[in-house]
């Protein structure tokens, strides 16, 4: 099962992305972990990190991988609950500073989610919707955005589920939420 949750910047979307792979780790059982893409910069995002552990709690087994996701997946155990948060930071890791390709990007990312199926994990990814303004100026900033967006296509089509969280609401966009 894989599930696609975005959402702007504090809309909640992390949060209702965890319970949903709670939820999927008391149905399915095996392990929980949680796949951190970002790397601590500053201050403030130590604290955002370290908040995000606390409200997260116990019980999650957290992988620090912030460009190449299929390797990560290699310490999951098959069966298990894999959260990966977030797709908006993964994305700008691997364009910039890399030397990674956006077609480099779209078959890494191919290959977790066939990788997921594979062996039976369920995967819940959170990434933000930033592409809600006008068209940026700058190429560069274009050309992230139109990498990051790709992936969303891709993800929304593969995913089982695909949620929009609004102020905290849950939009489902496909799939049904477990009533």
């Amino acid at each position: 099962m894989i599930a696609f949750v975005s959402g702007g910047a504090r809309s909640g979307k992390s949060r209702f992305a965890e319970q949903l792979a709670r939820d999927w780790h008391r149905q399915s059982g095996g392990k929980r972990y949680y796949l951190a893409t970002a790397r601590v910069a500053d201050d403030e995002m130590a604290d955002r990190i370290a908040r995000h552990r606390r409200e997260r709690g116990e019980g999650w087994i957290t992988l620090e991988e912030p460009r190449l996701l299929d390797e990560a997946l290699d310490s999951v155990e098959p069966g298990s609950t894999l959260l990966l948060d977030c797709l908006t930071l993964w994305a700008s890791q691997w364009l910039f500073g890399s030397g990674f390709s956006e077609a480099e990007g779209e078959r890494m990312l191919a290959a977790l989610l066939g990788k997921v199926r594979q062996n039976t994990i369920g995967l819940v990814v959170v990434s933000n919707d930033i592409n809600e303004d006008l068209p940026p100026a700058d190429p560069e900033t274009w050309r992230y955005l139109a990498f990051l967006q790709g992936r969303h296509r891709q993800l929304a089509t593969e995913a089982d589920r695909v949620v929009e969280v609004v102020a905290g609401v849950p939009l489902d966009w496909k799939g049904m939420a477990e009533r």
